[in-house]
């Protein structure tokens, strides 16, 4: 039986690992050419210019539908993470939590949604293919071939309930790369997971084209991911291979 020693060292260092990948995936951004820009200079939430003009992923995505969900979806979203931000420290200074649940919520939405929309432009600002490198050997470890890696995170983004979105992550407690789905922009995640590849399946991505076909537009992504970003990330949220 591991003693109570043992324990608080294996916690200890399971915590230091994700306090480092955290940290290590701040300056491989500045080393591998992606930042993920969530604020601005006074540290209000602010969402950075899109990487590509809003006709850069026809026919896939057509330019109406990228520029009503930038404007019009992620934009509001940072609005709204704000507001509620500022909602509850006026609750903190009165003392007058009766809408804590409320806003809380609110934050945890969207603050997600910027968050994942942030990363979401970056996923799909590539010309597709397949990974190479580390993330392709990673992916082949974790889920036996890219082709079986695929046929899971195609069919798990389809599958979402409602509106949400299809994640790739890694887990660097665990040393995993994961497929999971996320309903709405943030149920069931997991703690810990850094995202490396997201899919958007919210009506908005697509609906302008591709109406309810789900299943052909979330299969004309892969012709615009960006797997050298993908990549990136993957690199920055692992401390053993930043370290190595």
């Amino acid at each position: 039986m591991a003693t109570r020693r043992t324990f608080l060292h294996n916690t200890a260092a399971v915590g230091a690992g994700i306090m480092l990948a955290q940290t290590r995936a701040v300056h491989a951004a500045e080393d591998t050419g992606y930042t993920d820009r969530l604020t601005d200079a006074d540290g209000k939430y602010a969402a950075a210019p899109l990487p590509f003009a809003y006709d850069a992923l026809e026919p896939v995505i057509d330019a109406r539908t990228v520029e009503v969900h930038y404007n019009f979806h992620h934009k509001p979203a940072v609005v709204a993470a704000n507001k509620a931000e500022e909602a509850l420290a006026k609750a903190r200074d009165s003392n007058d939590f009766a809408l804590v649940k409320f806003y809380e919520k609110e934050l945890a939405f969207q603050l997600s949604s910027h968050i994942l929309h942030t990363i979401y432009w970056t996923s799909i600002s590539g010309k597709g293919g397949e990974p190479k490198g580390d993330l392709a050997k990673a992916i082949d470890m974790n889920f036996g071939s890219y082709l079986k890696f695929k046929a899971q995170l195609i069919a798990a983004t389809i599958a979402v309930e409602a509106s949400g979105w299809g994640i790739v992550g890694y887990h660097p407690a665990t040393g995993k790369l994961m497929v999971l789905q996320c309903e709405n922009h943030q149920k069931l995640t997991a703690w810990g997971i850094q995202p490396i590849l997201v899919l958007d399946v919210f009506e908005h991505a697509y609906y302008l084209k591709y109406q309810n076909r789900r299943n052909d537009y979330t299969n004309q992504l892969f012709s615009l991911i960006n797997w050298d970003n993908a990549a990136q990330r993957f690199l920055a949220a692992s401390p053993a291979r930043r370290m190595s």
